[in-house]
């Protein structure tokens, strides 16, 4: 049984709606990858992945260097807990994509001091650490080198979170189009070989991220939230409490402020907007579905309370970004979706 060139999944002629379908004999593409290349139609959604034990399971069988792919603009997301117990004895290369995501006043210093900082703090080891952006073809090149020297000619496995960029970073690196890449989660469906150079090359699919705001939007409405260039850092100096409303999403309030600074990390086409403290429950009344969005698929919010002992700490939203907080800001508070991970961290930047 053949299978779609862009997706992995087996190609099948007798079911439209499920995974594989092409309605021609002998296609390499399913339908699903057709409309996705060449009309950004997703057909169906595959939004929360593989469960990660299936995915593991099946890298695991499997011999060859570990390439872990992770994005740098949604670093926590990709994390994945128990990696080193899953894939014992494994060498695993981490290689952070969208380094072009980031703001340039982020210098490639800090920002190996925060990878390697935060690796530790999940108690995660790897072989090395490798840094790329979209636009840099001499360190994709350099990294197809690192990769080949590390497999010492076997089989290179992808593996990451739904999301993280592997069929792009593999389209790049074998130099041809062939995996179907997309904005949308969940797009490698299963287990795809690309045997390209003497190399075999092995896509995955994206282990499922249940807890992140790519799944608790709409699909047509990623765009919304997603960058596609480096954001540019929205400062805001405050000296009382305060309130930020990320669109209809999240809310952070600032409490015992006396002088501080929040700077937001999000996609330039996310609305913030700014009020007191005192006025978050009525203004979120007044304005949620309207002023305030996009909003969730599903209207359910918790709230976490937390003392900020960091002198730079970042509340990160998955999927959507983070807010750095310095200053003298004694608690912080983070009104999100029940099904989106907030995590406090020290500051990347």
């Amino acid at each position: 049984m053949s299978i779609c060139k862009g997706c992995g999944a087996h190609l099948q002629s007798d079911h439209p709606e499920l995974p594989g379908y092409t309605p021609k004999a002998g296609s390499e593409y399913c339908q699903r990858c057709f409309r996705l290349i060449h009309y950004d139609d997703l057909m169906f959604s595959m939004a929360e992945g593989i469960d990660s034990d299936v995915v593991l399971e099946g890298i695991e069988k499997r011999q060859g260097l570990i390439v872990w792919v992770a994005d740098l603009f949604d670093f926590e997301a990709g994390m994945i807990p128990g990696m080193n117990r899953k894939l014992p004895g494994r060498d695993i290369l981490l290689v952070c994509t969208k380094r072009d995501l980031l703001p340039d006043t982020l210098s490639n210093n800090h920002l190996s001091q925060f990878i390697f900082r935060r690796l530790n703090d999940l108690n995660t080891q790897v072989k090395g650490v490798f840094v790329t952006s979209r636009e840099d073809e001499e360190g994709i090149l350099e990294l197809k080198q690192v990769i080949r020297k590390m497999a010492k000619d076997q089989p290179v496995i992808f593996m990451g979170k739904a999301n993280s960029g592997k069929s792009t970073l593999i389209n790049r690196i074998i130099g041809q189009e062939i995996l179907t890449s997309s904005r949308y989660p969940g797009t490698t469906l299963d287990f795809n070989e690309i045997q390209t150079e003497d190399q075999l090359y092995i896509d995955t699919p994206g282990i499922e991220i249940r807890q992140s705001m790519l799944k608790a939007v709409k699909e047509d409405q990623l765009s919304e939230i997603l960058p596609v260039h480096a954001v540019k850092p929205r400062v805001y100096q405050l000296h009382e409490d305060q309130c930020y409303t990320i669109g209809g999403m999240v809310q952070i309030i600032l409490h015992k402020v006396r002088k501080a600074t929040a700077v937001f990390y999000l996609a330039d086409q996310v609305a913030i907007h700014r009020a007191k403290a005192e006025n978050a429950d009525k203004l979120w009344q007044a304005h949620y579905g309207e002023l305030f969005v996009p909003v969730p698929q599903e209207d359910r919010f918790t709230t976490s309370k937390v003392k900020k002992t960091e002198e730079k700490t970042d509340i990160v939203i998955d999927g959507l970004g983070w807010i750095c907080v310095s200053g003298n800001v004694q608690v912080l508070e983070v009104k999100a979706p029940v099904n989106v991970n907030v995590t406090y961290r020290k500051a990347m930047i």
